[in-house]
């Protein structure tokens, strides 16, 4: 009898473990089932979300057409287009509005740091532009086109015609230095910028 019991116990308790090990594989398996289902759902959401298309134009990075999520504000869009250039005047721009389908959103430039900016405002014309760019004749040149040289105003340019009407032409870039207010600091600025 004793045998009896002993075998007895040994059985009940070979029972038990694998009834516990059984019960503890199954009880893993549904948490990781679980687990698995909750991760799928959630990424699920998030590609179901809504999603909008906006054209984002200005003093981005790289503009052009971007998808954002449903609800997505300004900024979203900003950043998805690599962010503000440093010219961005994001004063004038809402960045916490929200988006909407087929949006366009212009991020303007601060005033004066736009060359288109600067040609509309100023009316410049195309004479002064083209001189701008190139070497200026201080014996022929108009008001306008002195007027683009470094240090020289309208004021200036007005004085600098004056001198060439009653003294005649310059002689040399040199001469330039003999009309009122221009002096050897304001020369130096000039002389790459001037000819005869």
């Amino acid at each position: 009898m004793p045998m009896y019991r002993k075998s007895l116990l040994i059985l009940l308790l070979i029972v038990a473990a694998v009834a516990g090990g059984t019960y503890y594989g199954c009880y893993t398996q549904d948490k990781e089932t679980i687990q698995l289902d909750a991760a799928a759902g959630s990424s699920g959401t998030q590609q179901d979300l809504p999603e909008v298309t906006v054209y984002v134009t200005g003093a981005v990075n790289k503009p052009g057409v971007v998808t954002v999520r449903d609800g997505a504000r300004t900024m979203d869009a900003v950043n998805a287009c690599g962010g503000l250039l440093p010219t961005a005047d994001s004063g004038q721009i809402n960045m916490a509005q929200v988006l909407k389908d087929g949006q366009q959103v212009r991020i303007p430039e601060k005033k004066g740091e736009s060359a288109a900016a600067n040609k509309q405002t100023a009316g410049q014309s195309s004479a002064k532009n083209a001189a701008a760019a190139a070497v200026v004749n201080i014996n022929t040149a108009s008001a306008e086109e002195l007027d683009t040289l470094p240090g020289i105003g309208p004021a200036m340019a007005k004085r600098i015609i004056e001198y060439r009407e009653t003294e005649g032409s310059f002689a040399a870039p040199e001469d330039l230095k003999k009309v009122r207010g221009i002096g050897e600091a304001k020369f130096r600025k000039l002389k790459d910028k001037i000819c005869i």
